[in-house]
Parts: C-alpha cells; structure tokens; sequence
C-alpha cells in the first residue's frame, strides 16, 4: 500500500521515534465508521485504549478488492478531516459469522456499554449501511473481518 503524502509526515516521525523503516508493513490511513461523530468518537476510543478491535462486513473488502489486514500490519487512525491521531497493529484477523462473533470480542471493541447486543445491534445498522449499496442483504451468517489491534504510537 502506498502512504498518502497527507501522512508522510506523521508517518516519518514515527519511523524516526522507531529507528527502523517499516513502511512495506503500512495498511491503511483512515476513520473508523461513515459519519464525523462517530468516526472522531471511535478515534477517541482508540486514543484512550479502550477500542482495540474493529469489525466490517467481508463482502465490503471484496467489493472493493481491498486486501484483508493481516498480523503485523500498521494503519495511521484519523479523525474525520484525515489528520493522522495514531498508529495501530494488527495482532490478529479473524473471518466469522456475524451471529458467531462473541461476546470476549465484543468487549475488546469498546463501544457502547462493552456487551455482545450493543455490539450485535451497532454492527447490524453497520453492516445494512455497508451492504445495501452492494445490493445485498445483511443476514445473520454474513462473514465479518474481525481484527484485534494495539495502539503503538501516539505523536
């Protein structure tokens, strides 16, 4: 993946705080969700340590033909106007069924009040947003990406 020229800088300044040159292991430079609230309070979350897991629907990545995050992998968190906030890893990717994703994982996503129905109901409005302009219908059994990240840096 190619880092955006609108994070270079944030992007040097974390290489030099490390020492090393880890550009062949950048994801992504993005928010999380589809509306400035939402995206700036989910970044919030991740800055306090609190939301260390995302979740999205598998037919959006594919829809796309945006390759999976996979373990290691770094993305740049913005907030809604694209200003880098920090950088995250992926620690581990998991494909499985919306209605399998469990509670443990639901709690590591850090959102609402950390319980398997906020998560259920909030990635349900989620994955119906997500999937209707694909022409298809959210279902129980829709394969979710599911990835578990740390917050490595902060500037």
């Amino acid at each position: 993946m190619v880092i955006p020229e609108l994070i270079r800088p944030y992007w040097d300044k974390f290489q030099a705080s490390i020492g090393v040159d880890v550009s062949a292991r950048f994801y992504s430079a993005s928010y999380f969700d589809g509306n400035e609230a939402s995206a700036n309070e989910l970044a919030a979350l991740i800055l306090a340590g609190v939301k260390r897991a995302t979740a999205g629907p598998l037919c959006v990545y594919e829809a796309s033909q945006t390759p999976l995050p996979e373990p290691g992998a770094l993305s740049v968190v913005t907030n809604w106007l694209g200003e880098p906030l920090c950088i995250i890893e992926t620690k581990n990717v998991m494909i499985i069924p919306f209605d399998e994703v469990n509670e443990a994982f639901a709690k590591r996503e850090g959102e609402g009040d950390f319980s398997l129905a906020y998560w259920r109901d909030a990635h349900w409005a989620y994955c119906t947003r997500a999937c209707q302009p694909l022409g298809i219908m959210a279902d129980l059994k829709m394969q979710m990406v599911c990835e578990e990240f740390e917050l490595i840096y902060i500037a």
